[in-house]
């Protein structure tokens, strides 16, 4: 066993350097015909500019109407429906994915993608939106059975209904 591993280290190294001289030559061979070895390839940058501005205008007018509408639903406090309140929310969510899925889409290089690539990075990031709305729902339950003692006594809102309307009657 000692013997055979020098053996087989003096065989690797001498394959290692016929690798080597073999390399050597091919980079000889090709410094003859090209004055860089290297290939190397320049980036067209024509045209580019139409769709930046593209893009730069289509998520300012997203972003415009999103500072819009919230700005609506600040002065309209208390003035609207809950109704309303609620789907100029739903709104300002749906633009603001809307600009989350561009922004993914063109300055990551998602939309280029293979459909399998894209899914295995939205399934996760799905995934992990509904685990945070999850818990936050759970978070929430349990802060409410926690301020009645897993609801074996009324809640403090309900007890002060139940002494106001006693005393109203």
């Amino acid at each position: 066993m000692g013997v055979c591993i020098p053996l087989l280290l003096s065989g690797l190294i001498k394959i290692q350097k016929l690798k080597f001289k073999k390399f050597k030559f091919k980079n000889i061979m090709s410094a003859q015909h090209f004055d860089n070895p290297e290939i190397t390839f320049q980036p067209d940058h024509s045209g580019g500019t139409g769709k930046i501005w593209k893009i730069f205008w289509v998520l300012s007018i997203l972003t415009i109407v999103e500072l819009a509408l919230g700005y609506f639903l600040y002065l309209q406090t208390g003035k609207i429906s809950n109704a309303v309140g609620l789907s100029t929310k739903i709104a300002i969510a749906l633009l603001t994915l809307a600009k989350a899925y561009y922004i993914v889409s063109v300055f990551m290089h998602l939309g280029d993608e293979i459909r399998n690539f894209i899914m295995t990075i939205i399934v996760p990031l799905v995934l992990f939106v509904w685990f945070i709305i999850a818990f936050l729902a759970d978070g929430n339950s349990w802060k409410n059975l926690r301020n009645t003692n897993a609801g074996s006594t009324p809640n403090k809102i309900e007890q002060v209904q139940k002494a106001g309307e006693a005393t109203h009657h």
